[in-house]
């Protein structure tokens, strides 16, 4: 019998043991453990169940527990948190959260999938009632309940989950702020490119206050939020939600020689093979490999989760895959607005010390001469010395998603400008103009 254990039960831990079950060899015993009580939900739709184009929080749950026991043979575990791994005897360690009792289990292969956790600051009054995170299901139903009754929500944090969240609350006429210490809302876009979303917020109502630190949440006589203390100054709220990042949830590895990245994300290899015999980490936990900075890098999302979860589930069952590697692609909606990035930005060009160009273009989403065109702001980076492609973000009401996936696929092949030109794009008038906008942005690059 072939022991494999895998903890956390969502994207990467449970795409993994489905490879196993398939792939496996027919003696193997798959545990899997999972700290909360839901296995495999949407964590990206969250925030649209407040919006309401989601129904209802089953909605998101791709595969109940008791499918993957009763249909799958996998046993499954929920309230179980682990604490400890010991890579000489191979064994985990944990607490049964519904007992309070401790347990050990054995292992012949680990997988570590345990996702991330939301980074809340160290301040006073963040514990109080009132103040919420987004992170799981349970979060989400805390959230909802809360709303009733309240009208000013404050949200600290401008990137994907505060701007999701945003865009929510003003669905359902909310008054929101948006507290961030940068001087942007979503500091992966460029300066430049960010501004088309500082104007959306503006006009729809949303408060914005940039280059500001929380340094207190302040209380009334009952225990409840009612204002938040920013770099001095006090502004009156109902209802705080911190959307300050992610931190990966690693630390009961620090003693075990795991080797971790700064921030604590797993190192793996292309084969999602830590540095100890046995062991493999995938998903929000472990760090990707990006194909551009030709370096690990930190992305944590859902696709990036649920290929390495895949491919590690792969490897543990006898076969051999390797991870490809990402090139940073990430998109979100903003009340009219679609943002989308890939590659690198011009600053994290700059970061790195790559020699580099950049091009901005105005186009329309579908041919200029149709009377409901909307316009497409395109930027495109490029290596200075070969005209290597090396990025790009589109921001727009209609049409960005699939330009961002055109340049995504060229970053994925080492295509120059002139080869980027060079693509039979489709064009028919009601979907494109006759030269594509990020074709016409290439040709001002050259």
């Amino acid at each position: 019998m072939t022991r494999y254990v895998i903890i956390g039960g969502d994207a990467a831990g449970m795409s993994a043991a489905m490879q196993i079950v398939r792939r496996g060899p027919d003696d193997a015993k798959i545990t899997t453990l999972e700290r909360g009580s839901i296995y495999s939900y949407a964590q990206c739709g969250l925030p649209y169940v407040i919006e309401g184009s989601v129904a209802a929080t089953d909605d998101l749950i791709a595969r109940s527990t008791d499918t993957f026991r009763n249909k799958y043979g996998i046993d499954a575990r929920v309230q179980h948190e682990v604490t400890d791994v010991n890579p000489e005897k191979q064994e985990v360690y944990g607490t049964n959260l519904q007992r309070n009792e401790s347990f050990t289990i054995p292992y012949d292969q680990l997988l570590i999938a345990t996702g991330v956790d939301p980074v809340v600051p160290s301040l006073p009054g963040t514990d109080l009632a009132g103040v919420h995170t987004l992170k799981t299901i349970p979060d989400l139903e805390r959230l909802r309940s809360d709303l009733h009754g309240h009208r000013e929500i404050t949200i600290v944090g401008g990137g994907y989950v505060g701007l999701e969240l945003a865009e929510a609350f003003v669905a359902q006429n909310f008054s929101v702020r948006i507290i961030e210490r940068n001087r942007q809302l979503a500091k992966m876009f460029d300066a430049d490119m960010v501004e088309h979303l500082h104007e959306e917020a503006e006009q729809q109502g949303i408060e914005l206050l940039f280059g500001k630190t929380v340094t207190e949440v302040e209380a009334d006589d009952r225990g409840r939020v009612n204002a938040l203390i920013v770099d001095e100054e006090r502004f009156s709220t109902d209802l705080v939600v911190f959307a300050t990042g992610v931190k990966p949830n690693t630390s009961f590895l620090q003693a075990t020689g795991v080797d971790l990245n700064k921030n604590g994300a797993i190192n793996v290899d292309a084969y999602m093979n830590t540095n100890i015999e046995n062991i493999y980490a995938a998903g929000d936990c472990a760090l990707q490999y990006h194909r551009i900075k030709e370096k690990n890098d930190f992305l944590p999302l859902g696709t990036h989760a649920n290929k390495q979860g895949r491919i590690a589930g792969t490897n543990m069952s006898g076969e051999t895959k390797t991870f490809q590697g990402v090139v940073g692609t990430a998109i979100f909606r903003f009340i009219r607005f679609t943002a989308a990035r890939t590659g690198l930005s011009e600053k994290e060009a700059d970061a790195l010390a790559i020699p580099a160009d950049a091009v901005s273009y105005k186009g329309t989403d579908i041919a200029g001469y149709f009377t409901e065109k909307k316009p497409l702001h395109i930027k495109l980076v490029y290596h200075t010395d070969n005209k290597r492609l090396l990025g790009a973000q589109v921001i727009g009401e209609s049409g960005a998603d699939k330009r961002i996936d055109v340049v995504a696929t060229a970053l994925f092949h080492n295509m120059n400008i002139d080869e980027f030109e060079d693509l039979d794009l489709s064009y028919a008038p009601p979907y494109n103009g006759v030269w594509d906008p990020l074709q016409q942005a290439a040709r001002r690059a050259k």
